[in-house]
């Protein structure tokens, strides 16, 4: 049977069936990604290709990426977030007044829809609110000047 009855028979193309393949030598290129991947570790197969083009090699991205893959190059992921292990030790409850002052911020809006915060300061012992400040805005500043005030008015918590 003829090329051309055999590929009609089973749906081929005939430039399919022509087609040689050819093995293009990419050991220049496998070396520079690879010394320029160990020289810049964080660079992904992108930064490489924007690198290597501008060293003068032609190169496709996809082709370049199979060759990242094949030579293991890959970016290590970054960690997430730390997570606490095993149980926490509990929080010591104050036996005294003036052991432990908790700080909060709280927020809410009025109903034109402005926003404001409040800072809450209270004593863990006694239940007691040592500061309640409320304002549109409360700097870091407004926030040392209130706990300076209730130093001087209680001392020092324990």
């Amino acid at each position: 049977m003829s090329e051309r009855r055999a590929c009609k028979a089973t749906g081929f193309c005939r430039m399919t069936m022509r087609y040689k393949a050819t093995c293009v030598n990419d050991a220049s290129l496998r070396e520079r990604m690879k010394a320029i991947a160990q020289e810049r570790r964080r660079f992904g197969y992108r930064r490489l290709h924007v690198l290597l083009r501008r060293e003068g090699f032609r190169v496709n991205h996809k082709r370049l990426f199979r060759l990242y893959r094949e030579e293991r190059l890959m970016v290590r992921r970054r960690g997430g977030r730390k997570r606490a292990i095993g149980t926490r030790a509990p929080m010591m409850i104050p036996l005294r007044p003036n052991e432990r002052w908790p700080l909060d911020f709280i927020a809410d809006q009025m109903t034109d829809g402005r926003r404001f915060r409040m800072l809450a300061i209270v004593d863990d012992c006694t239940r007691e609110c040592l500061a309640l400040v409320a304002d549109t805005s409360l700097s870091g500043v407004r926030v040392a000047r209130e706990l300076d005030r209730l130093l001087a008015e209680r001392g020092r918590p324990k």
